[in-house]
């Protein structure tokens, strides 16, 4: 069974925000929620960054694990949902998420929480697939249809990714290498720098085990 997950190679993203437009329109995103965002990294300095961030669908999720009321649940495809007849709105998830997923929409005066909504990988909820019910709550179930998520078919330059892990995993995998960078990509040179030579310094003894 694939394991869907997301990617979004930051040497392709152009800050377009096309991701987050397809998925409010593809799902009728309530105003105030961004289930999808683009953040820019050192914004206005030459180099920098941008990515596209939503709920990564994690392995070992930390919203599941201090939801109060059990209401997310992994799919077979490893996918992170939750039924939004079971949340009560703490607000737990959204302490625990690092990547901000978690969204409350106002629904109310000085700003009352109301049910949790988020990323859905385009595989909409509890409900029967592709019913009334399940788009109301969630949005369009296009896994049920066959389909990638909105966001990265929309992708004009294909930075974001979207599908099967494995596959996704490869995709990168080959820009990488087509780049002509390799390790330093997300090594030791990248965390730490490199020396005025060019060189990427050697990692210590104790960081190679």
């Amino acid at each position: 069974m694939a394991r869907m997950k997301f990617i979004c190679d930051s040497e392709r993203c152009i800050e377009c925000n096309g991701c987050v437009t397809a998925c409010k329109a593809e799902h009728d995103v309530p105003w105030g929620v961004n289930r999808r965002r683009v953040v820019t990294l050192n914004d206005g300095i030459p180099g920098e960054k941008s990515i596209s961030v939503a709920c990564m669908h994690c392995s070992d999720a930390p919203c599941m694990a201090v939801c109060p009321v059990d209401c997310f649940y992994r799919t077979d495809e490893g996918v992170v949902l939750h039924d939004k007849d079971v949340c009560i709105g703490c607000g737990y998830c959204s302490y625990a998420c690092p990547f901000g997923a978690p969204q409350f929409p106002s629904n109310g005066t000085f700003g009352l929480r109301g049910k949790m909504d988020k990323c859905t990988f385009c595989a909409g909820g509890p409900e029967e697939n592709t019913s009334q019910a399940e788009y109301e709550k969630y949005g369009r179930n296009r896994l049920a249809e066959g389909k990638l998520p909105a966001c990265a078919e929309q992708c004009s330059t294909k930075a974001l990714l979207g599908g099967d892990g494995d596959v996704v995993a490869d995709i990168f995998r080959t820009r990488v290498i087509q780049r002509g960078k390799g390790s330093e990509v997300w090594g030791w040179g990248t965390a730490y720098g490199k020396p005025a030579g060019g060189a990427t310094p050697a990692a210590p003894e104790a960081a190679k085990s």
